[in-house]
């Protein structure tokens, strides 16, 4: 074991070393399925992705990555944290609007100011959706709508991006606010729906200019593009619409896959690809909003052979496309079947630049690194967890998955409450090697494995981490259901 464990610490040094503390741009989509990237889903996947098609094929994918919850806000603060959404207030649903008490708390630790320490510029260039605090109200949006809803032109906003690590911010605060276009602390512009993509696009095409042409050349950059797309409102600029062949929901993500490109080609141009990690993912799934009944119809399948969409504790609520590319580092047109989560980007950044994390901070992150050189992850972390809409818990450990509710755990049919009213069991259990569907709940035939997973989740609740060290406080208590199919049955 200590032969294995120093081969391993020689092969993830060598990957540091090969590049260096590197540029890192993150491209984070919003409700991209996984199914929606063409080379994910050649046989069911309709929608033409040729930029992300070519990101995959320069660099590695990973085919079982997820987000860390099937709605957005939770999944951002994990990806910048290291740390589970629901060990803080938010144990469901999102952050509503763009004038609400910041999510990160102003203490900690964030991948942004983690690398700033390390000597990083660093820039978010999207949507925000985790809180931030106005004197200024928020518009009325006018009876029964809720887009709209932001900050009114001249609003200052505290507790925003620019006092979470990041040195810039440019964008809005989430999918109700899109028109209040914000630039660092302050609402600059109301910017139609459909004129947000083009322009944060343009905007992190410039900053990858700027930092090419910058006095500091030599300073490493982490670029954070959040996009606005293909969430709803599903608004493709005339040039993309009737692309797809398959309606606005096709037209939108290939403008989002055409966004892609021009922030590789800006990447290409500046000279800068060959020291640039680029990660592209997404958020959550597709939203059933989106269209999905009338998109199956055509032939695309938003979550690949996965069951569920947004919202879902099911594998097409969080399993998401994951692309890295690493010239140097990362093999071209590799392939990892590692579980991931995008809690997992904090330890991953921090062991790639050597940077050293308290104890307190990123409780729930692993490091990814060693899988760029093929090498396996070693953790002692036991298993991810999923988590839904309406707070529904899941856990996956290796090909089990075991879930604390009869039904999606969120808008997918059943729901929990019509799982309860239809006598299905109040878990399940999915082997998802023999089963990725998710069709053969066995949770009433192997209860001893429901039974040791629901222990494992309920101790690492407890800890208020799941990686080693000393035990933390969650935000607030976490409460985790104990069905009666797993008791019954043991």
């Amino acid at each position: 074991m200590r032969i294995v464990s120093i081969l391993v610490a020689l092969l993830t040094a060598s990957v540091v070393d090969a590049s260096s503390h590197p540029n890192i741009v993150f491209i984070l989509a919003d409700d991209l399925g996984y199914g929606d990237v063409q080379c994910l889903n050649p046989q069911r996947g309709k929608i033409p992705t040729p930029h992300l098609d070519r990101l995959a094929a320069q660099g590695m994918t990973f085919t079982d990555a997820h987000s860390g919850s099937s709605v957005c806000t939770p999944t951002r603060y994990g990806l910048l944290t290291g740390r589970y959404a629901w060990r803080t207030r938010l144990q469901e649903g999102v952050l509503d609007g763009g004038n609400e008490e910041p999510l990160i708390s102003a203490d900690r630790i964030t991948v942004a100011s983690l690398l700033r320490d390390q000597g990083y510029a660093t820039a978010c260039i999207g949507k925000w959706h985790l809180g931030f605090l106005s004197d200024t109200p928020t518009r009325d949006p006018g009876p029964g709508k809720v887009m709209g809803a932001g900050l009114p032109l001249g609003a200052v906003i505290q507790g925003g991006p620019t006092t979470r690590g990041f040195d810039l911010f440019w964008g809005c605060s989430n999918a109700r606010a899109m028109d209040s276009l914000i630039d660092g602390d302050r609402v600059v512009e109301m910017l139609p729906y459909v004129e947000m993509l083009p322009r944060l696009t343009q905007q992190a095409v410039n900053y990858i200019g700027e930092q090419a042409r910058s006095v500091q050349r030599d300073q490493p950059f982490f670029l954070y593009v959040p996009l606005t797309s293909p969430h709803s409102p599903v608004v493709p600029t005339p040039q993309w619409q009737g692309k797809s062949g398959l309606g606005l929901y096709g037209d939108f993500v290939m403008q989002t896959d055409d966004t892609v490109g021009r922030i590789l080609e800006a990447l290409e141009m500046h000279g800068l690809a060959d020291n640039t990690m680029v990660i592209f993912t997404s958020d959550n799934g597709c939203a059933v909003s989106a269209g999905v009944e009338k998109l199956e119809e055509q032939g695309h399948f938003v979550s690949g052979e996965y069951r569920g969409y947004k919202t879902d504790v099911w594998e097409g609520g969080h399993r998401m496309p994951f692309f890295v590319r690493w010239p140097g580092v990362v093999e071209p047109g590799s392939q990892n079947q590692t579980t991931i989560c995008l809690v997992d980007f904090m330890a991953t950044v921090a062991e790639m630049t050597g940077a050293i994390v308290p104890d307190t901070a990123a409780p729930d992150s692993v490091s990814f690194l060693p899988a760029f050189s093929g090498t396996p992850i070693v953790t002692q972390r036991k298993f991810i967890v999923h988590h839904s809409q309406k707070g529904q818990f899941a856990i996956r450990q290796g090909k089990w998955k075991l879930t604390l509710g009869g039904g999606s755990g969120g808008s997918g049919r059943p729901t929990d409450e019509e799982a309860q009213s239809q006598g299905i069991p109040d878990a399940q259990l999915y082997d998802l090697d023999a089963d990725p569907g998710e069709t053969t709940n066995l949770v009433m035939d192997r209860p001893k494995v429901a039974s040791r997973m629901l222990k494992l989740l309920q101790h690492d609740v407890d800890r208020g981490r799941s990686t080693p060290g000393r035990r933390l406080d969650n935000d607030i208590p976490v409460k985790l259901p104990s069905p009666t199919a797993i008791r019954v049955s043991e």
